[in-house]
């Protein structure tokens, strides 16, 4: 294989660090220009053509460039990052980049900024080397990947020849036992809902309990309608859909073993839910939808206790091949009225996605994984999806193209936490492992002429 380029530390550095200065989280419009604006500035510098799309949330940074052979990747990322929490469970300010026994910290340095930084290091690197790209890339940054992609859809479906590509390749996911990232084929799909109870106009003395609905009860045994102590999920046909893997898949999930103990010391967990170890931890993480609830809230709460005037709850649903979003949101909806609760208002929220998928044994998917003996000293472990959801289905649907992903963060990484952090290493051998893909690419697009 040629002789790759090789991404400048020093540049990678750099574009951290203006990209960590910048807050942005969920919803925060004005904040997220700001970000976009110097992703685009540094998409710029960095030997790529740039549009910036206006959306009614945060802007989505498109930046392409065409390559030697005619064949394109396009690379799915996001600039939104989860709000940094209390300040004081930081060892350093979230948004100045901290660098310390080569282990980087900030807020979306490990999840989102990192691997963007990566990426367009990577393109960098090899302009620099070569005076060209090896094969075409576009490059989509999105700021409204935490609130589920709500614009994302439209506008790829406004703009098809701005994202047209031959492949999708992402940033996320998790790490094996040894510290390999995976590369997964496939990513689950994401609905999220609100359950409200209103009842009296105002908050009510406590005494009255004995005579006025409260809705937080409600809004309890509505969740506990949903889904039981075992874990499985309540509503009428939920799991009526899904396939169990294939037998190539089993074989995988069979000997794949996950990070435990890592996680465990990193989350401070004593065991996995119901007891899983080993592969069929993997293998549920794998193959089962979740239904999680995320966030509990009355109204009004405080000294003296009262009857709350209402109550409500948000889930977020992560979907698995064959649902579908909004079957899921009618199945809830019938489900609480046969349970006599059609009291509870359910609100599909903005956003949300099916899953997307390619085969394992996809070329573009074995491409990647194979990539990973130059960078890892191993081929990937191909997983068909792991535990989180990414908007890959808007390119899956608008051109049949492949999608893989591969992980980044470590166990400790704390992408929602205080002291968000990476191994530098890692994030330069993410960009590395992009540019061997790009080699790849060409070198397979040059053999099918």
């Amino acid at each position: 294989m040629t002789e790759p380029a090789v991404i400048s530390t020093d540049q990678l550095i750099c574009d951290l660090d203006q990209l960590i200065s910048l807050a942005g989280g969920p919803g925060q419009a004005d904040e997220l220009r700001v970000v976009a604006t110097r992703i685009a500035t540094i998409m710029r510098r960095h030997g790529l053509t740039v549009e910036m799309r206006a959306t009614p949330g945060a802007p989505i940074v498109v930046g392409w460039r065409g390559g030697r052979q005619p064949y394109t990747v396009l690379l799915y990322h996001h600039y939104d990052a989860p709000s940094p929490g209390p300040w004081r469970a930081w060892q350093h300010d979230p948004f100045q980049l901290a660098e310390r026994d080569g282990i980087v910290y900030g807020r979306g340095v490990a999840d989102g900024k990192g691997p963007l930084a990566a990426h367009l290091n990577a393109i960098a690197a090899l302009i620099e080397s070569e005076g060209e790209l090896p094969c075409g890339v576009v490059v989509v940054a999105e700021g409204d990947y935490l609130l589920g992609s709500p614009y994302l859809g439209s506008l790829i479906a406004d703009r098809r020849a701005l994202f047209r590509a031959d492949a999708c390749l992402a940033s996320g996911g998790d790490r094996d036992a040894g510290g390999q990232p995976f590369c997964y084929s496939g990513t689950k799909g994401l609905v999220q809902v609100m359950l409200r109870v209103q009842q009296a106009r105002e908050a009510l003395p406590a005494g009255m309990a004995a005579s006025v609905p409260n809705p937080l009860w409600r809004l309890i045994w509505a969740l506990n309608q949903i889904k039981t102590d075992q874990e499985d999920v309540l509503i009428g046909g939920f799991y009526d859909a899904i396939e169990g893997p294939t037998t190539a898949e089993n074989r995988i999930l069979r000997t794949v073993l996950a990070d435990e103990t890592g996680r465990r010391n990193a989350w401070n967990i004593d065991q996995f839910l119901l007891g899983l170890t080993g592969a069929p931890l993997v293998r549920s993480e794998v193959t089962l939808p979740t239904c999680n609830v995320n966030l509990l809230h009355t109204e009004t709460v405080g000294d003296p206790p009262a009857i709350p005037r209402s109550a409500a709850a948000r889930l977020d649903f992560q979907l698995v091949p064959r649902q579908r979003p909004q079957t899921v949101v009618e199945a809830l909806q019938a489900h609480l009225a046969a349970k006599g609760l059609n009291d509870v208002l359910l609100e599909r929220l903005p956003g949300g996605y099916p899953p997307a998928q390619s085969s394992i044994d996809d070329p573009f998917v074995r491409l990647v994984s194979d990539v990973g003996r130059y960078i890892h000293g191993a081929p990937l472990t191909i997983l068909p999806r792991g535990p989180f959801s990414l908007p890959l289905f808007y390119f899956t649907e608008a051109f049949g193209i492949p999608v893989a992903s591969i992980g980044v963060a470590r166990s400790f990484s704390a992408i929602f936490g205080a002291n968000e952090c990476i191994p530098l290493p890692d994030l330069v051998r993410h960009g590395q492992h992009l540019i061997e893909t790009l080699y790849a690419c060409a070198a397979a697009n040059a053999s099918a002429q």
